[in-house]
Parts: structure tokens; sequence; C-alpha cells
């Protein structure tokens, strides 16, 4: 009996080891703003959290402090190409220098994606990413009513170790008066290298908002790093640097994704 139940232990520690062999390598959309075009394996989930956001606004208008807590975002795999995505912020903090402080949730996100590219053959990558954002936030700290968009994730390698990566989107917006919506348009490229266990990363990225009452541009430069803790967690910290008077001054960030 004995022997048998060490041999019954055996073969399931050999069929999960199979099964971890078997699965993609590990892809979060955390760190930077240019999305993954990777496909979760059918049936896993992944839960990627944002532990910290900070974003510090310097300008004419005044000093704006705004900090997220817990943003996290929920990703399941359906099939081989297809996945099914939520998220939600349940703390977001916006201190207006002068003005007062607003606390309070942030809005609800759900997306679905889907691999253009066999997930799991080399080369270049792509997927197609569609996406809605539900008014669940506190007054004042969302959209301010329902949004959504459309992604076109793109990875390549080139060579030397690096890793190509580029997303266009198209978003339907809230104008800023509240009574309508409008395109804004937005992509970031990046450059990746892998270290063993840690990636590091650098990002350009730019948005054009054709709000009726004042199209605005823009651009930032991002730093990005995360570092694995074995097959399913990382751990991923960032910084955004504002080019422009319209960006706010810096982002920077921490936060975790677990493969489940």
């Amino acid at each position: 009996m004995r022997n048998a139940a060490l041999a019954a232990a055996l073969l399931s520690l050999l069929a999960t080891s199979a099964v971890a062999a078997d699965l993609r390598d590990f892809c979060a959309e955390r760190p930077g703003k240019a999305t993954p075009p990777c496909i979760l394996d059918p049936g896993h989930v992944q839960l990627e959290t944002g532990l910290a956001d900070a974003v510090f606004v310097r300008g004419r208008a005044g000093h704006e402090d705004v900090y997220t807590l817990g943003a996290s975002e929920v990703r399941f795999g359906l099939t081989s190409r297809t996945e099914v995505e939520a998220g939600w912020s349940p703390l977001v903090v916006d201190h207006l220098r002068g003005a007062g402080r607003t606390r309070g949730v942030g809005d609800a996100v759900l997306g679905l994606r889907t691999a253009l590219t066999d997930p799991d053959a080399d080369g270049p990558a792509a997927a197609l990413q569609g996406f809605v954002t539900a008014p669940t936030a506190t007054h004042g700290l969302g959209a301010g009513g329902w949004t959504g968009g459309v992604r076109l994730p793109l990875t390549a390698s080139i060579g030397h170790g690096l890793d190509l990566g580029a997303t266009p989107e198209a978003d339907l917006i809230r104008d800023a008066d509240g009574h309508g919506t409008h395109l804004a348009l937005q992509g970031a490229v990046g450059l990746g290298h892998t270290f063993g266990a840690l990636t590091a990363g650098a990002e350009l990225w730019g948005q054009m908002d054709d709000d009726p009452a004042h199209r605005e541009w823009q651009a930032s430069f991002d730093l990005t790093g995360a570092l694995m803790l074995g097959r399913d967690i990382q751990l991923d910290a960032g910084a955004n640097l504002g080019l422009n008077h319209a960006t706010p001054d810096v982002e920077v960030y921490a936060g975790i994704a677990r493969r489940f």
C-alpha cells in the first residue's frame, strides 16, 4: 500500500511537471504601455496588480498628484488563441493642491484579445484586442461614461537579444464637457532586452486627443523593468517621463503578476 501511494504521488508530480513544461512562456501586460500579443494558455488565470501608481503634474494651473493602489486585471485563457480580461481600480486618490482631495474607486474594464498569428510559433506575432470601459468610478475619477477602443499588439525579435514591440490604438472617449464622444489615437513602440530573469525596456508613447473643444497631443518616454521569480511570478516597476506640457510630468509605478 505504501509503495502504491508513493508511486501515485510520483506519477502525479511528474504529470504536474509535464503540464507546467507545456505552458507558454510567461507573458504579462505589465509593465509599459505597449501591449504584448501573447495569449494565456486555455483554462489558466493570470492576475496582474499595480501595487502602487503615482502621477505628478506640475503646471500653471496648479500641482496635482494622483495615486492609484491595487489596480488589478484578471486574464483567463478561453482557447489556444483567445482570452478575456477584466480590470478595476479599488482605490484612487486625486490631490489637487489648493482644491482638496477626491478619493474613490476607478472604472471597470472588460476586454477580449485574439491572436492573429499562431501563439506557439516563432517569429513576429500579432493580436487584436477590443475593450470597453464601464463608468463605475467615483465622480471625477473616471472617464465619465462608457468608452471603448481597439488595439493591435505587435512584437518581433530583431536579433542581439532585442525584442521590438508596438501597439497602435484607436479609442472612443468622452468629450471634455461630458456631452458626447470623440476619437483619440495613440500608440507605443518599445525595445526590450532580457538579462537572465530580468527584462529591461524603453518605450516612446504618443496620443492625439481630438476633443471638439481643444485638440491635444501628449507624449512620453517610458522606462520599464521586470524580474521573474520562477516560472509564474513577475515583479515590475516603471517610470514615465512627460515630453510636453500636456503630458503628466512623471509617473512611477510598481506591480506584480501571477499565473495560476
